[in-house]
């Protein structure tokens, strides 16, 4: 299967054989197989190894019913629905692999995304909703994140061990596994069995570490694991000598960082917060950064990107108010609400966390209705995510947004935030704004794609923003309070800050000197063009993940 997997021919540069594990891939709007910035990245990273002939296939999972539509209520509040999907673009393998799930065997089925379909890198994708499976272990592979401890550890169990088997028996001769995020874990307790030796496991694993936040950095009772097969059925006390790692919670992390011979950070401000954070783990590798980035093919709108290109101002003008046009014909099918393209469209689209603060716009109500209200400088403001069905918190913020937005006829707030959306939204916005507590947004992608589409990125300076801002120039920038100070202290200086530069500076701008806007839209969308596209993203993973021998200089 080897020499048929590949549409492409393999550059010689990247002829190292890495197989790419990830518990999400958002490679197209018909694949429901993500949830937010981590499968957008996969994403695109898959459609970059296209790009450049890249020899790495993905590997992920058949979600059954994905990680949940996104729906209303009768008083347009969120509903979480749950709709079974099917795929007839797939490829079967014919292969299905065994793995043991708390002492019972589980099937796993192997499909293939192939390359050509969509212009990515081919990717297999395991389910475990068979018929020759209870029903209990067909449930496995139905949602993303399921919430219940077991079922997460066996979906882990089935990437990892799961995933490394199906390669095996397709007959792929791996040469480096990578773990995106630590979710893939359990892959390292079968590549184990093959190699005993923990050093030569070491230069077959690479590992990618997202977030700072303990959502993404999962730890589990070490019994526990050890009960469910987490350990491949190596003993916890084989496992906790292998890894000198004796803590009774087992860090999903930890455990990547002590069997890769190397790992990333995805921006420079989280390379030195990653590495504050695990620097007492003993025997872990070293952690060093590669910015994230997205694939402009998928991304960029063409007509925008050949405008800016060309320097022809009037027609990317023209352009994008042709692309508003498009957004607010979605706006008025859900909302009823028709918005001008001559107005300022500002656009906070992203996950709902409460650490990316997407109520800071409304933390001063009367401010904020001076705001939409004012009809000298108008604004229209664009609210959209999807909040993990359980975070009673993050669907709680989300419905306090949606019932607020009734009262204004200029303020909306979108559901069914996938990739279409997700393309509608950045390619019609004038403004992305971002507003993570500072340190927390390790990269924060969304504000690149936005920005290759002439959206100025209006962000708080952490992730990636921070290395490419030039505030005024090609962006607009928030500067972070001091990060050693109360929660309720930053969110109130940051806001006074934020409103301070919507006000003063970015409504004025738009309406009163277009040419500057224009610049700033241009410079951002050719900073962007020249440096933070997968294509860069993917070659480093090669020249300093995977072809990368530890103790070797320049790297």
């Amino acid at each position: 299967m080897q020499e048929n997997l590949f549409s492409y021919v393999i550059d010689d540069k990247y002829d190292t054989f890495a197989a790419y594990f990830s518990m999400e891939f958002a490679i197209d709007q018909a694949l429901k197989t993500y949830s937010g910035g981590l499968g957008f990245l996969a994403g695109s990273h898959m459609r970059s190894a296209n790009d450049k002939r890249q020899k790495t296939v993905g590997v992920g999972m058949l979600w059954s019913y994905g990680y949940y539509d996104q729906g209303r209520h009768e008083d347009n509040t969120l509903k979480v629905d749950f709709r079974r999907k099917f795929y007839y673009f797939l490829k079967e393998t014919g292969i299905t692999v065994e793995v043991q799930i708390n002492g019972k065997p589980v099937k796993v089925k192997a499909y293939l995304l192939p390359s050509e379909t969509f212009d990515s890198a081919p990717v297999v994708l395991l389910t475990t909703d068979l018929f020759e499976n209870d029903y209990l272990s067909r449930t496995i592979s139905h949602k993303l994140y399921d919430a219940n401890e077991e079922t997460r550890i066996a979906q882990e169990i089935v990437l990892g061990i799961g995933g490394v088997k199906v390669l095996e028996a397709m007959g792929l001769e791996i040469d480096i596994y990578h773990m995106n995020e630590g979710h893939a874990l359990p892959l390292v307790f079968e590549l184990m069995k093959k190699y005993p030796d923990l050093e030569e496991l070491k230069k077959r694993v690479v590992f990618t570490t997202h977030t700072p936040e303990m959502a993404g950095n999962e730890e589990h009772n070490v019994h526990f694991l050890g009960r469910m097969g987490f350990f491949n059925g190596f003993s916890v006390e084989e496992v906790q000598r292998k890894l000198d790692y004796y803590d009774e919670n087992f860090s999903l992390t930890v455990g990547a960082l002590k069997t890769a011979k190397r790992a990333n950070a995805v921006s420079k401000i989280h390379e030195g917060v990653a590495n504050e954070m695990w620097k007492d783990v003993p025997g872990r590798c070293e952690i060093i950064s590669i910015t994230n980035a997205q694939n402009m093919r998928y991304w960029a709108d063409k007509q925008l990107l050949s405008w800016m290109l060309e320097h022809e101002d009037y027609q990317l003008m023209g352009r994008k108010k042709h692309l508003k046009h498009k957004l607010f014909e979605e706006i008025a099918d859900q909302t009823g609400k028709l918005f001008d393209p001559d107005v300022l469209t500002l656009v906070w689209a992203r996950r709902f966390a409460e650490y990316k603060r997407p109520w800071l716009l409304t933390y001063d109500m009367a401010r904020f209705r001076a705001l939409v209200q004012n009809s000298e400088r108008p604004i229209q403001i664009i609210w959209a995510g999807k909040p993990y069905p359980l975070d009673y918190r993050a669907v709680s913020m989300f419905n306090d947004l949606v019932m607020m937005s009734k009262e204004f006829k200029n303020v909306a707030v979108l559901t069914g935030y996938e990739l279409r959306l997700s393309k509608l939204l950045k390619q019609g916005s004038d403004v992305w704004l971002n507003t993570p507590r500072w340190g927390r947004e390790a990269s924060g992608t969304s504000g690149m794609t936005a920005g290759i589409n002439a959206s100025i990125h209006f962000s708080i300076d952490d992730g990636w923003h921070a290395e490419f801002e030039k505030d005024g120039i090609n962006c607009f920038t928030i500067p972070h309070a001091d990060p050693s100070l109360p929660n309720e202290e930053i969110d109130r200086i940051d806001y006074e800050t934020m409103m301070r530069k919507l006000e003063k500076s970015i409504l004025p701008l738009y309406y009163d000197n277009p040419k500057a806007w224009v610049n700033i839209a241009k410079n951002g969308m050719n900073d962007i063009h020249g440096y933070f596209t997968s294509s860069r993203m993917v070659a480093e993973y090669y020249e300093k993940l995977y072809n990368y021998q530890p103790g070797q200089k320049g790297c």
